[in-house]
């Protein structure tokens, strides 16, 4: 179908699950913040698949065509597959500068990286089980997990992201084997560090999807709306991925007003569009979603568009996220009524 709609991956969670406060009062976690479940952990299981049942029936109800498990399993979309990793000393962390200026806690790398098992394989046959539409899983990237953590092993950038890459290969293999129809990977430090992206991240990138068949996309923001308020109008590092082997490349152009002449340095990708600003808790109208799809036609033809909000939803309020959810998926039936109208 024309312009299909989808999350790019977080919806948020309830708060009977996880301190909602707690969570957006910090960034990202990059080591395990299990201390933010609400739920005791020979429970947590059970509870986060309803969580994830309630995602799933929330996209449904607003008319999404590619399903998401909402990542209600996950305290930030990186920490979940970074800390069940081979090499890591997750009781020991490390600290490291992150992308606004300040300092993380971060996974400590000491030793070999390599995947040990599974990490979201049965988040992919719950998802599968639980919904007859598209579905998608979503993984974080390579370069962004290398730039996520403190090396105390390789004491090189490049080699440390190739061995991420190839215990995302594993996963992201695995992934298709269970039943998604589309893999993202996140991986937005690829903007915000492009000196080094440049050199190694797309390498990273293809070892991550070296002899992958289905389809799969990497996710490109400026950080999320709750954390970066004010954002550029321009990726720093993006026409790059024009020689990815991704199909699909997910950009925010709704909050950063994106130039989108950008989109003709991508003219083999689909692009997956941001068209919601989550930066404002207002619900856009349809006809503001359909006027942002519209604006990205004079550039990528409509067979190449998926609508999608600017980034994860996880820090919205769950009736504004719900609402802008049902409004993005008007705006796209809006201008799919025109589209074949002629």
């Amino acid at each position: 179908m024309l312009l299909p709609t989808t999350l790019v991956g977080s919806y948020p969670q309830p708060d009977w699950l996880i301190d909602r406060a707690s969570l957006a009062k910090q960034m990202p976690p990059r080591v395990r913040a299990r201390d933010l479940w609400r739920v005791a952990p020979e429970q947590l299981e059970s509870a986060q698949d309803d969580a994830t049942l309630l995602a799933i029936r929330d996209q449904e109800r607003a008319g999404l065509d590619i399903i998401t498990d909402g990542e209600q399993r996950r305290e930030s979309y990186s920490n979940r597959f970074a800390t069940a990793l081979d090499g890591v000393d997750i009781n020991n962390p490390g600290k490291t500068p992150n992308r606004t200026g300040g300092f993380a806690i971060v996974p400590r790398v000491v030793g070999p990286i390599r995947r040990r098992h599974p990490v979201e394989v049965r988040d992919a046959q719950f998802l599968r089980a639980n919904t007859g539409r598209t579905i998608k899983m979503t993984v974080p990237g390579p370069f962004t997990m290398a730039q996520q953590c403190e090396d105390q092993h390789y004491r090189d950038e490049e080699a440390l992201a190739l061995d991420y890459a190839a215990a995302l290969n594993d996963e992201i293999k695995d992934l298709f084997a269970a039943g998604a129809d589309v893999v993202q990977v996140d991986d937005p430090w690829m903007q915000a560090r492009p000196e080094k992206a440049k050199r190694y991240g797309l390498k990273a990138v293809e070892r991550a999807l070296d002899g992958v068949t289905g389809t799969t996309a990497i996710h490109l923001c400026f950080g999320y709306a709750q954390m970066v308020r004010q954002k550029p109008s321009g990726y720093s590092f993006l026409p790059e991925l024009e020689h990815s082997s991704a199909q699909q490349i997910s950009i925010e152009a709704a909050q950063p007003k994106l130039d989108l002449a950008v989109l003709k340095a991508l003219p083999s990708k689909t692009i997956i569009l941001g068209v919601i600003d989550l930066a404002d808790q207002t619900v856009e109208s349809t006809q503001t979603v359909a006027a942002r799809i519209r604006a990205a036609l004079a550039f990528v033809p409509p067979e190449r568009i998926v609508v999608a909000p600017d980034c994860g939803m996880k820090y919205l309020p769950r009736d504004v996220a719900f609402g802008k959810m049902r409004a993005m998926a008007e705006g796209a039936a809006m201008v799919r009524r025109e589209l074949t109208r002629g």
